[in-house]
């Protein structure tokens, strides 16, 4: 069975069991309908997955694979804050008239910094490092930029990746190792989404360092199962699981910029039904 799976229906089992309910307090999310978007949730869950051992998407429901490949890209490749430059609708609820989200996402991942090596961007910065100081414990990103909140259409939940290269005994190639750091999560609607985001994001940046994957840590500030999601929730973890599918990245791509949605599918992906028409909540 997929080790994701399992990871999943323990978190939201224990969210459901031990989590806090906000029901009747001061929150801001809201459902389409003005109603207040109450959660349950829990406070700083860690979930491990071993890259080496398998590909960590869910089985109990498919993950639109390519979809959420378009989606990380979108911020670390292309840098963009446009939803014009995004082959989905994920982010047409924050923004503007001009298809901006503000200050945002793939804007900070592109502001260029000034290092002593030269002029770099935050995913530029990591690229280099990994491959010239891969050893250095201060290889990550931060996108939750204070002075730039006022700006943003909304602040960033997936906000600091940080990079941790190990060897293993044996093995010739160094070990690629992440930690995502999240604020906040909506468990039904983007767990397994971020997981399987940058795990790939992981693979790819593998590739271009010559490096295996090893270990992705996700750890959520905040994960929580909103309201209206509690019964869907609770039909998706009693749902038969299979075997994890194995990814596919083309193996013709050796660089980062050079990846696209069509670089990545799984193999061997069989799922319980998708879900469809989940309400989200702004």
């Amino acid at each position: 069975m997929s080790y994701a799976d399992k990871v999943f229906v323990n978190m939201c089992n224990d969210i459901l069991d031990n989590g806090t309910n906000t029901m009747g307090e001061k929150v801001r999310p809201h459902w389409e309908d003005g109603t207040l978007a109450y959660t349950i949730k829990k406070f700083g869950v860690v979930n491990r997955y071993d890259l080496s051992k398998e590909f960590p998407a869910l089985t109990l429901r498919k993950t639109a694979i390519k979809a959420a490949t378009d989606e990380i890209l979108w911020i670390w490749q292309k840098k963009s804050n446009n939803i014009h430059d995004l082959n989905s609708h994920i982010w047409d609820s924050w923004a503007d008239e001009t298809g901006s989200i503000g200050k945002a996402y793939g804007y900070q991942m592109g502001i260029k910094h000034e290092y002593k090596e030269g002029m770099m961007d935050q995913v530029d910065r990591v690229l280099w490092d990994l491959k010239n100081n891969p050893y250095s414990r201060r290889i990550m990103t931060n996108i939750y930029v204070h002075a730039d909140l006022h700006e943003m259409n909304l602040y960033p939940c997936a906000y600091s990746m940080t990079f941790n290269v190990t060897k293993k005994e044996g093995h010739d190639k160094l070990v690629l190792n992440g930690i995502l750091n999240q604020r906040s999560q909506d468990v039904l609607a983007a767990n397994n989404w971020n997981v399987c985001q940058y795990a790939v994001l992981m693979h790819m940046i593998a590739r271009e360092c010559d490096m295996e994957v090893g270990e992705f840590v996700h750890v959520i500030a905040d994960a929580h199962i909103y309201d209206r999601h509690v019964d869907i929730i609770k039909e998706l973890i009693s749902r038969e699981q299979y075997d994890a599918p194995t990814l596919w990245l083309n193996p013709e791509v050796k660089h980062f910029y050079d990846f696209t949605p069509n670089d990545v599918k799984l193999e061997n992906y069989v799922t319980g039904e998708q879900i469809k028409d989940i309400p989200i909540a702004v």
